[in-house]
């Protein structure tokens, strides 16, 4: 019997599972769709309807495995800003809201009137906008009526760590996320949660990624007893997966939404953060312990799947029809405008693949910019790493590479899961740490090296 790790990766558009071994091999996989139900907004969900998709995952997962094992660590890494608001009983008493839903848009902008916009990203690192989940909460406070029981919140990993038996514990670049946390103090910021309405202890008990959170205890049989572990963001945990966990590596993470993250030392000060967050750059807690993460994010994925709907693109084998086709055309139109909805910018009779060119430019060149403001806070990269369904086609990595120049995609299959599956290892003992942790190999550069 075998001894291995178990991530799960709860997306925004799927929930993915990795079966991993101590060496770092990925044995296992399987995903299933998170089940969002579409409101004029954006889109919710029942939190017990993202721990159900978290245990199918898992479940496939373990049935895929190639020999008997057993599993011995199970990290749970997920979105930032969505979550679970439960009562004192851990029934929740809201539904988790997208994080790319539209409501908070009037909270922020008290937000930012009321405790200051550069107050408030001095202190936390983000800015006064509807993405932080406190936006989002003091919505729920003015439009819920059972929100006032809410006595915890639990963000997706969170949750689900809680509802396998583990502890409520709280993980740091998680919170990061919320507009809740002090970042300095690495503690809640009373004054936000005083100007939501919102209990002081509505965070839970605050640790790193990787810390050991209890054992299964309830829920996913397969891994009964294992160590539990919050992984953290999946956006820092994919760059754990990837292998980019070195000083001066940029992590490009490239799924429904793109995210380049750039771990540093934590001697960013409160006006280099007001910059950066000036500059479209959040600034918290990363996943590896001690360091701070820079945060650069567009939709990527996202506003692509809204572009191929309007081209006419409805499965997969069209999806591939493009992007072969988009390797032979020049781009036709203005990208950006494609990317972001507006209809005036898919001229009648226009050839989808030159559109689907355009905006595959205009991503890349999204991508390049936010690199160089990276290094402009930062200094220069001396490493690129890319992973996520975004660049698994030739064309979209054909164009990236001529935006960004060389990088490298190691060859993990989830690399959000197989990172939540190491830090598990790290909560169980078998790594000493992050630095000890087995890097994908080899990995494949792209471009000239």
């Amino acid at each position: 019997m075998r001894d291995l790790l178990l991530g799960i990766d709860v997306g925004t558009t799927w929930c993915k599972a990795a079966l991993v071994a101590p060496d770092g091999s990925e044995l296992a996989h399987h995903r299933v769709p998170v089940p969002w139900r579409a409101v004029a907004t954006g889109a919710e969900i029942e939190p017990r309807r993202l721990m159900e998709s978290a245990l199918a995952a898992a479940g496939g997962a373990v049935d895929r495995a190639p020999t008997t094992c057993r599993i011995i660590g199970v990290g749970v890494t997920s979105m930032a800003e969505t979550g679970a608001l439960v009562d004192a009983h851990d029934d929740p008493v809201a539904p988790a809201i997208a994080w790319h839903d539209a409501r908070g848009a009037e909270e922020a902008a008290a937000l930012a009137r009321e405790l200051g916009e550069e107050r408030f990203s001095m202190t936390t690192g983000l800015p006064a906008s509807p993405l932080c989940t406190l936006t989002k909460y003091r919505w729920l406070r003015a439009n819920g009526s059972d929100a006032a029981r809410g006595a915890r919140w639990l963000n997706v990993a969170e949750w689900v760590v809680h509802c396998l038996g583990g502890e409520r514990l709280g993980e740091l670049s998680l919170a990061s996320r919320t507009g809740m946390l002090d970042l300095d103090r690495r503690a809640p910021w009373d004054e936000a949660l005083d100007w939501a309405g919102a209990p002081h202890d509505l965070l839970p008990e605050l640790a790193p990624a990787g810390t050991a959170a209890g054992h299964v205890t309830q829920a996913l049989d397969e891994a009964s007893g294992a160590v539990l572990c919050v992984a953290g963001h999946d956006h820092d945990c994919s760059g754990v997966g990837a292998g980019a966990v070195r000083d001066g590596d940029v992590f490009d993470s490239c799924g429904t939404a793109e995210a380049f993250v750039r771990s540093v030392r934590p001697s960013l000060g409160r006006e280099l953060r007001l910059r950066a967050v000036a500059r479209g750059v959040t600034v918290g807690w990363h996943v590896i312990p001690e360091r701070q993460a820079l945060l650069g994010a567009f939709e990527s994925g996202l506003a692509l799947q809204r572009l191929g709907r309007r081209l006419g693109m409805e499965d997969e084998e069209a999806r591939r029809g493009l992007d072969a086709g988009a390797l032979t055309v020049s781009p036709l139109g203005d990208g950006a405008a494609l990317l972001d909805g507006h209809r005036e910018a898919v001229p009648e009779g226009a050839d989808p693949a030159e559109l689907w060119r355009a905006a595959l430019e205009a991503l890349a060149a999204r991508g390049a910019a936010m690199l160089e403001t990276l290094e402009e806070l930062a200094g220069p990269a001396e490493r690129i790493v890319v992973t996520g369904g975004g660049v698994r086609n030739e064309a979209a990595r054909t164009i990236k590479r001529a935006a960004i120049g060389p990088f490298e995609r190691p060859p993990v299959h989830e690399a959000a899961a197989r990172g939540a599956a190491l830090l598990a290892g790290c909560a169980a003992g078998v790594f000493r740490g992050v630095d000890e942790l087995p890097a994908p190999k080899p990995t494949r550069i792209e471009g000239p090296s």
